[in-house]
């Protein structure tokens, strides 16, 4: 849980930027997530258009892959916790030279199988750079910090997608496929020089933490199903809004509806990373799986993006809490496995999102589907809120104390340790 911090406001995020280690990763942090945000849209429209097949089989392919980095996240964050991350980065950037280099030459079939082994593998960026944050933050920063990468998540989501449609559409054969790939290796390369730290400072007069077992508790199971949650309720909105919008002929009005919503969320994220005290996670998700609701009434283009605001204002907070909250239970010597997990409550959200409420746009209408994404928040968020209040923290998915770091001082030891050099040879 959140305590409050002395800093609030643009003070917060100044102190954020002032760290060293954390002005240098939020630089990167937007630049390496273009691809993996560009990745979905050059896939589909490589299928439609090289492979002359429907959206169907676009949407198998993106599927396929988005499972594999669900599964891959949770064994990537492992292998940083045994091995240090810049390990992980040498497997995942090599995998990812060899897929988008093939990728072109594939027939469907066999893209299909490579597009899941490469997601198996593929660099879990979100994820890392979620775990350095928690790492690098001081705990006083810690909300701001992940309220301010939740603010570049929202830009590299508007950005991303743009240049993999302009790549697709304006680039012939397998172009767009190898400039992707490229820009996958350049991320992965610039994380293995950056080599942010993964684990905070250790307090050598706290007591030591278990190194096995008991890491996975009801509050832990409770922050990753408000996680899942969040973002079911997040792409079902979507899927609601596209579907609506072109079921009424106002297709075309699409990205400046998206625009709003986009502009809220940066807006609701800054707000919340600005704030003295934080709000309870599970009331986040259940306020946001509210406000989704009045968005059955919409009719006009712009009923929809007015009603879509105060969905946006709260899907920015949403996603900074969760990432926050996670971070905060996850034990050192298993962060990077419990941050995968959290990666693969994203992605599970977001498929379950992206196949249920499809199914009930097509057999209803959207305006019942977005009764049905926001109740499922709501009693996701409930049972999440009921977990929480039921357990309390045990000492063994407490962090681990850390020093406090200077947000001012360009030396502190977190900002320059390595995170091979924090794991021992038995971990």
């Amino acid at each position: 849980m959140d305590t409050p911090t002395s800093l609030a406001g643009l003070p917060a995020y100044r102190a954020v930027l002032a760290v060293p280690a954390l002005r240098r990763l939020t630089a990167v942090a937007f630049l390496v997530r273009i691809p993996a945000t560009a990745t979905a849209i050059t896939l589909t429209l490589h299928v439609v258009l090289r492979l002359h097949m429907g959206y169907a089989a676009a949407g198998l392919m993106v599927a396929a892959s988005t499972v594999g980095m669900g599964l891959g996240a949770p064994m990537m964050g492992r292998l940083v916790d045994r091995r240090g991350l810049r390990t992980m980065l040498t497997l995942t950037v090599s995998v990812a030279g060899v897929f988008w280099a093939i990728a072109a030459a594939l027939p469907y079939p066999a893209l299909l199988a490579a597009a899941v082994l490469g997601g198996l593998l593929s660099t879990p960026v979100h994820a890392v750079i979620r775990q350095s944050v928690g790492a690098l933050a001081p705990a006083q920063l810690r909300r701001t910090a992940y309220a301010l990468d939740a603010m570049s998540v929202d830009l590299s989501y508007i950005v991303g997608p743009a240049i993999g449609t302009a790549l697709a559409l304006g680039l012939p054969g397998p172009y767009p496929l190898w400039i992707i790939g490229c820009a996958w290796v350049v991320s992965g390369a610039a994380l293995w020089l950056l080599n942010p730290a993964t684990r905070g400072v250790p307090d050598p007069d706290a007591p030591a933490q278990p190194q096995a077992g008991g890491w996975f508790t009801p509050r832990l199971a409770a922050a990753l199903l408000a996680t899942a949650a969040s973002v079911y309720v997040v792409i079902g909105t979507e899927l609601v809004m596209v579907a609506g919008l072109q079921s009424s002929g106002q297709t075309a009005t699409i990205p400046a509806v998206n625009a709003v919503w986009c502009i809220a969320s940066i807006s609701g994220g800054f707000a919340y990373g600005a704030l003295r005290t934080a709000i309870p996670f599970a009331g986040l998700v259940a306020a946001l799986g509210a406000v989704t609701l009045p968005l059955a009434l919409a009719g006009p283009w712009w009923s929809f993006a007015l009603l879509l605001v105060p969905a946006g204002l709260l899907c920015g907070p949403s996603l900074a809490a969760g990432a926050g909250a996670v971070s905060a239970i996850a034990p050192d010597h298993a962060r990077g496995l419990v941050i995968g997990l959290h990666s693969s409550a994203l992605t599970t959200g977001g498929a379950l999102a992206t196949s249920l409420t499809g199914l009930m746009i097509d057999h209803w209408s959207p305006g019942a589907a977005v009764l049905a994404v926001g109740g499922v928040g709501i009693a996701a968020a409930a049972i999440s809120g009921g977990l929480t209040r039921g357990t309390k923290a045990s000492p063994s998915v407490t962090p681990h104390p850390q020093r406090t770091l200077n947000p001012f001082r360009a030396d502190s030891t977190a900002m320059n340790a390595s995170p091979a050099s924090a794991l021992s040879p038995e971990r």
